[in-house]
């Protein structure tokens, strides 16, 4: 696990040695004069050394190196005081004392970068510290006889000066003890300066009372009995159990207690399913008795309510826990078995309530993530997520992450896991300091958990904490270790608990006698019993939901149109055509901008010709005017991938952004248009946790092109399509897919249609391919304007964006205009003469409407268009179609045969001709054919196969 001293340090020390000492210390007095002086490489040189101390210059300019008072340390004793050696008194420009002191810098500043590779991290004693040359004395010429040589070090470590032999002790004691930290990557001085103080300083080093010990041993109790008591009483059976990590319970207490103390309200946690019962049991008391009664297979949802449910360890809670009068809010957030996929909700959710309280400091609300080591290294969403941190859209004042280092990954061993030497690597993308501890030093997990819970309130950063451990069991209870570790294993059966091993330290340091840890036991698993016994009549009588921001919203009806009330007054029509195309007076724009809201009044003016953009701002503008908050975020969604919003505009001489939604009367909600970074699972997952937490926000994500939806698939089976079924949980989220077929190739065409289609049932999200402007604007606002949420999937188009009969009306907006599930021909019907019925959705109305006029058939062929295909719509087709029961029915599409819905709407459309008792009661398709690729890359071929299935849905000869 060593980290390479670079080249140029190792020269650098090197030239520290023999007779270059003098020119070296020359140069550094030089440098503390005037550090532009120096040559670039020395200058980066000195001030990594000291970092950013400079307080050596004034003594260089002293007739002595003698310090005029000892040094707080020295005062107190802490470290005692050596007898004078050479180099200490004399001549302030003398190059040998100026090089000892070079040198003793040097090895502390090595300590503080390389120290953790000689740290006792590992409980089962299977990681051996590294001897790294640059945590050697000899590397600095120091040697056994100069151990006791006081050296001045002008204020590090708390000295001014010490014996080699002080240092070296206290190096060691803070950098190579139970924690082993890594903070030397941060570029900030004043983070590792405040890190440096509250490992290194006197007054920093933990301090335990005998009630704070006797606490974690009590947590440390409870968290054994219970998996103790579990495996005794359901032997085999799978609960992921903490065994092994039994430190986390009072580390997570103790993060909470310290943000507790530095204002945090509010703690919303993500956590794999290893210990997560025992987190709900011990850390957010959710009662034995039910966790019991559902290992005897209860439902944890009351018997009226209609849910699937999930195992149990993947199930959340909320609590309020108390310390020192100090009330905090906990959320654990329900997740799947996809690893870290959690990580983004739970930071998405921070953002919302963050909002919700004008939280903008951003030190009221915290997430906290557990994380498994393997996980952590393997998952690519880590980073993803990582990478929001510091991003403006997404800050959320920084994550604490909590490593339960299990030394292994299901059956992998750490070498075959990653190619870093700690899991923790990839945190150093933002700098995050990660301080590694030893899981079964419980007093040393504690304050390093203290210390990384200041660090996120002072600084607002991320930061992690990397507890060593090891998993009593197998990957489940089931499994067999010995299988793929069996050395490891050898090692944990002989390895006594932590809580045997902290009892026994407390007893012998005359704290806490056996006796009494015994009886702690004891009476914890007593209690244990008791509420076996309770669990066996015990039944859930609530269901954990629809509280908070979501009283008042009630469970879907599953049946109608569900319209909402989604029409504008003619007062907010007049509000928006003037506040969505004004500018401010000394605003400069672009010309094309100029020229584009000109269009927009017109549109406003002459009630006509409303494109898709200037809809979807409607949409936005008027929910802004009722109260409702905006968030909207993807890959370039402030112009548009298709230079059609345009909701954010700069101004071309400040580079300064101007929402105009933003500004149509004073005192309005507002909107956010976030441009993403380039990814998808983070981002939809962050997207997905604000809108579980705020329900009257529209929220949106927008992918650059649907296909690449799929870069967030994990995020949409699991938690979008499911979530609600699984866990109780509503969410109102927007994804808007661009889709259509314009001959752009394989991965620029489908928003994969038919895997959404195939998630869809039970009432659990709505799908929709909409042909008009004012239909997506009525879609977008009966998301926020009826008592329930669902998510809801919209194929938005391309061509559509500027097709000039993709167009609305003012009348299409106002005046009690809603939603269409099914959108008529826009040729008026003669029933008694249509002789076939296309059915379709989306942008190939358009191409069919125009062959067919072209064709002459507009007196015999009829089309109707599915704008949502899920709910599918079968009360409304049936209505509209019944008149027109003899003639032939064809479904229209443009993905090939096994793509799109097709094969999800054929079968309902054969029940709905069942139902009016047509002629011909199957569809009959018309479309591309079967394929592996979605589209075809050549624009020829597109060109052929798009004319070609236009014409099979009219009926005519293809050419």
């Amino acid at each position: 696990m060593s980290e390479p001293t670079s080249r140029d340090e190792t020269l650098a020390t090197a030239f520290l040695n023999g007779e270059n000492a003098a020119f070296v210390a020359q140069i550094y007095q030089a440098y503390l004069a005037d550090p532009g002086s120096v040559d670039p490489s020395w200058a980066d040189y000195f001030r990594g050394l000291s970092d950013g101390a400079e307080g050596l210059a004034a003594d260089f300019e002293a007739p002595t190196w003698a310090a005029d008072a000892p040094s707080p340390r020295a005062q107190s004793g802490a470290a005692g005081s050596g007898p004078t050696g050479g180099g200490t008194t004399g001549a302030g420009r003398d190059p040998a004392a100026i090089h000892d002191s070079l040198q003793l810098l040097l090895m502390i500043r090595n300590f503080r970068v390389l120290g953790h590779l000689q740290a006792n991290l590992d409980p089962l004693g299977l990681i051996q510290p590294i001897n790294h040359p640059d945590l050697d004395p000899k590397t600095y010429g120091f040697g056994p006889e100069d151990m006791d040589r006081e050296i001045f070090i002008d204020g590090h470590l708390g000295f001014e000066t010490a014996t080699v032999r002080q240092v070296l002790d206290l190096l060691r004691q803070v950098y190579c003890g139970s924690i082993g930290t890594q903070f030397m990557h941060i570029s900030e001085p004043e983070e590792k300066r405040w890190l440096q103080a509250r490992l290194e300083g006197d007054a920093q080093i933990e301090k335990f009372t005998d009630k704070g010990r006797e606490t974690i041993l009590a947590r440390l109790t409870e968290a054994e009995a219970f998996e103790k008591f579990l495996d005794k009483k359901f032997r085999g059976t799978k609960r992921f159990g903490l065994d092994g990590g039994e430190t986390t319970i009072p580390a997570l207490e103790q993060i909470v207690k310290q943000v507790g103390k530095e204002g945090v309200e509010e703690v919303v946690i993500g956590m794999a399913h290893r210990g997560r019962l025992n987190v709900l049991a011990n850390f957010m008391k959710k009662p034995y008795r039910a966790i019991f009664s559902e290992f005897l297979g209860t439902s944890a949802n009351p018997e009226d309510i209609d849910a699937s449910g999930d195992v149990k360890y993947h199930l959340g809670a909320s609590a309020d826990l108390e310390f020192d009068d100090r009330v905090v809010h906990l959320s654990l957030t329900a997740n799947p078995s996809h690893l870290e996929a959690v990580n983004p909700v739970v930071v998405g959710k921070v953002r919302a309530k963050m909002d919700q309280r004008g939280d903008m400091d951003r030190r009221k609300v915290l997430g906290l993530l557990l994380h498994g080591d393997a996980a952590f290294a393997g998952q690519g969403l880590v980073p993803e997520t990582i990478d929001l941190a510091g991003l403006r859209g997404y800050r959320t004042g920084g994550t604490i992450h909590f490593i339960t280092n299990n030394q292994i990954g299901f059956t992998t061993n750490p070498v075959n896991a990653r190619s870093g030497p700690y899991c923790t690597e990839v945190a150093k993308i933002v700098e995050a300091p990660i301080l590694h501890v030893n899981g079964d030093d419980p007093e040393a997990v504690v304050h390093a958990c203290r210390i990384a819970a200041s660090y996120r309130q002072k600084f607002q950063k991320d930061v992690v904490v990397d507890m060593f451990c090891y998993r009593r069991f197998g990957h489940n209870e089931g499994d067999e270790p010995m299988f793929s570790q069996p050395l490891m294993y050898k090692k944990i059966k002989a390895q006594r608990t932590t809580r045997e091993l902290y009892a026994q330290d407390l007893a012998d340091r005359g704290i806490v006698p056996l006796d009494v840890s015994t009886a702690m036991l004891n009476s914890a698993l007593e209690i244990l019993e008791e509420e076996f016994e309770a669990a066996q009549s015990y039944r859930p009588n609530e269901a954990d939901w629809l509280k908070g921001r979501w009283v008042g919203f009630e469970p879907a009806e599953k049946q109608g149109a569900r319209r909402g009330l989604t029409s504008i007054s003619e007062e907010t029509y007049e509000t928006l055509a003037q506040g969505l195309v004004r500018l401010p007076n000394d605003f400069v724009e672009n010309s094309k901008i100029t020229r584009l809201m000109k269009t927009k009044s017109a549109m406003f003016d002459t009630g006509e010709g409303f494109d898709w953009g200037t809809a979807e701002n409607m949409a936005f503008g008027s929910l802004l005017l009722e109260g409702n908050s905006i968030r909207m975020s993807g890959q370039d969604v402030r112009r548009g991938t298709f230079s059609h919003r345009h909701a954010a505009i700069l101004d071309q001489e400040t580079d300064e952004a101007y929402l105009p939604m933003n500004h149509m009367v004073e005192g309005q909600a507002q909107a956010e248009i976030v441009n993403s970074p380039l990814s998808e699972f983070a981002v939809l997952g962050f997207e997905y946790g604000y809108s579980l937490a705020e329900p009257n926000s529209l929220t949106i994500w927008e992918a650059q092109f649907g296909d690449f939806a799929n870069g967030a698939q994990v995020m949409i089976d699991q938690f979008i399509a499911s979530g609600e079924e699984k866990w109780l949980r509503m969410s109102g989220l927007v994804m808007l897919l661009p889709h259509g077929y314009e001959g752009q190739g394989p991965e620029h065409s489908s928003a994969r249609v038919e895997r959404f289609l195939q998630l869809c049932a039970e009432d659990n999200m709505q799908v929709l391919n909409c042909t008009t402007p004012a239909n997506y604007f009525h879609a977008l606002r009966r998301q926020l304007r009826r008592d329930f949420r669902k998510p809801l999937v919209v194929m938005t188009p391309k061509s559509l964006l500027r097709h000039k009969l993709a167009v609305s009306a003012k009348s299409d907006f106002v005046d009690g205009s809603s939603f269409h599930r099914v959108q008529d021909d826009l040729v008026p019907m003669k029933a008694k003469a249509i002789k076939r019925v296309i059915l379709c959705s989306g942008k190939v109305y358009y191409d069919l409407h125009e062959a067919r006029a072209a064709a002459g058939l507009e007196d015999s062929v009829h089309i109707f268009r599915v704008e949502q295909l899920y709910p599918f719509p079968a009360d409304a087709l049936q209505e509209m179609m019944a008149p027109l029961a003899k003639a032939s029915f064809i479904w229209c599409q443009e993905e090939p045969k096994n793509m799109g819905a097709w094969q999800f709407i054929a079968p309902e459309l054969e029940n709905v001709l069942i139902n009016i008792d047509a002629k011909h009661s199957r569809p009959v398709y018309a479309g591309r054919k079967a394929a592996a690729s979605p589209a075809t890359g050549s624009a020829a071929a597109h060109k052929r196969q798009q004319e070609a299935l236009v014409a099979e849905a009219l009926g005519l000869k293809i050419a």
